[in-house]
């Protein structure tokens, strides 16, 4: 279990570690899934099997890629390739003898002067020199040095998301406290259209059709419901472990509900309060993208 469990974290993050002729590397960005990626050796059988376990256990979503290089002298050996000793020693005798046939006498060869010549080793795969419990050992490293990375990432995110889900709070009260001089705005609104007309008209119907227009255009509802998403996000922003699906599925809710204020606005500084929300939210959802 990763000591930074309950921490918020980014889906990006890198960590490398380099150990005994090892080199590993992860990389993680963004997704809607989980998305795992392995560029291991094949030997010893069983290494995929083990990280897919590991990295399922402690990476919720993202698009995260496992990389181990091994340096040249680890995995990877020489043997004498008898064929080719043959062909190479053949070829000297070919050369020595057409050498003499013509009066030209050679210097010897040394036995490291054949072994040099090219076919005269082969490579051979010597295994990686690391067992599973090796391997898990090294993959516990890697991976708190991947999380240490995201976590310091989801830090900064949560204090970004924090900010703009207090502007979005700040907005809301703005357009609760515009209510009275709302109310009294589509009044005068509507009394200077029915003014224009050439027809009479009661002021009883006038009453009527102005209470109509009130109960229509009535914001109330996407208020309290602003602020029961904001009330959300703050709890989602404390909670712990991944919170980034409902994180979206909020900023979707707070979309919504700012869309509909500026459809019953009415008024100018409604209308701007609903486009200041909307833009506020859409930089929460940008940035909510890359929680886990």
């Amino acid at each position: 279990q990763s000591r930074y469990a309950g921490a918020m974290k980014s889906m990006t993050g890198y960590a490398a570690i380099d150990l005994d002729g090892r080199r590993w590397e992860m990389r993680g960005v963004n997704g809607r899934g989980l998305d795992l990626r392995f560029r291991l050796p094949e030997q010893p059988a069983g290494l995929e099997p083990l990280a897919r376990e590991m990295l399922t256990k402690a990476v919720a979503r993202g698009n995260v890629t496992l990389t181990l290089r091994l340096s040249a002298s680890e995995g990877q050996g020489a043997a004498l390739n008898a064929d080719g000793f043959s062909a190479a020693l053949d070829a000297l005798a070919t050369v020595q003898d057409g050498a003499q046939a013509r009066g030209i006498t050679l210097a010897p060869t040394s036995a490291a002067e054949v072994l040099a010549i090219r076919g005269v080793w082969e490579a051979q795969d010597a295994g990686t020199g690391l067992t599973l419990d090796g391997f898990r050992a090294d993959l516990s490293d890697l991976l708190a040095a991947f999380d240490a990375t995201r976590v310091s990432e989801g830090a900064r995110l949560r204090d970004v998301l924090r900010d703009h889900v207090d502007q979005i709070a700040n907005l809301t009260l703005e357009a609760e406290a515009l209510a009275p001089d709302r109310a009294t705005h589509m009044a005068e609104t509507y009394r200077a259209a029915v003014a224009r007309l050439t027809a009479d008209v009661e002021d009883t119907r006038i009453v009527q059709e102005i209470a109509t227009l009130a109960v229509k255009g009535d914001v109330t509802e996407e208020i309290d419901r602003l602020r029961t998403h904001v009330a959300a996000a703050r709890d989602l922003l404390a909670a712990k472990g991944p919170v980034g699906r409902r994180l979206d599925f909020l900023t979707q809710e707070f979309n919504r509900e700012a869309n509909t204020l500026c459809s019953k606005a009415q008024m100018s500084e409604l209308t701007r309060i609903g486009l200041d929300l909307k833009t506020v939210i859409d930089r929460l959802r940008e940035q909510v993208q890359n929680v886990e």
